[in-house]
């Protein structure tokens, strides 16, 4: 034997993959563990205490290394399509803030009686009837300066009708879509 153990780690290759076999029935992950194994024997070889069994030693790292993903696979979600983590990504906050501010300066433009639809319908979730009453006009009027408003806004933020405008908030998207209303 050399002086150095690291260069008796090669040697039992064969072993560990037999093992590793043994416990996955599965070659890839086998090979996957038995990198893993060489990885942490050679990082951790000074724990080795030299005159003993190295093929031991590293086939007790192997197996705890196949128990500690065992116990960590039992804790995690298999998510094969990405559905779930779709679902758990989050937009960067600097996309909604920008687009808001544009939202802010296109709104602002806007007249006051198509701003007020806009926020009672879109916003607000009230119906246009509703908004009708509350506003004291027919519901014609209110479907119009609705409509009218988001026309205008789209114009004023340069969007056309096959770009989707995403922001964070949803009644913002409310005043914008016409789907919502």
């Amino acid at each position: 034997m050399s002086a150095d153990p690291r260069e008796e780690l090669v040697t039992h290759i064969p072993a560990l993959r037999a093992f590793a076999l043994s416990l996955t029935r599965n070659g890839s992950l086998a090979d996957d563990m038995v990198q893993d194994t060489l990885v942490k024997g050679w990082t951790k070889i000074e724990s080795f205490q030299t005159g003993t069994n190295m093929r031991a030693w590293l086939f007790t790292i192997l197996r705890n290394t196949y128990y500690s993903n065992r116990r960590k696979a039992g804790r995690e979600v298999s998510d094969v399509d990405g559905v779930m983590t779709n679902s758990l990504s989050e937009k960067p906050a600097h996309d909604g803030r920008l687009q808001m501010k544009d939202f802010r300066v296109a709104f602002e433009q806007l007249n006051d009686e198509q701003r007020e639809a806009l926020i009672l319908v879109g916003a607000s979730g009230f119906s246009y009837e509703e908004a009708a009453e509350m506003c004291g006009v027919a519901v014609g009027t209110i479907k119009s300066r609705t409509n009218r408003g988001r026309a205008r806004l789209a114009e004023i933020m340069g969007l056309n009708e096959s770009e989707a405008l995403e922001m964070t908030d949803s009644a913002t998207m409310a005043v914008v879509s016409a789907r919502s209303a």
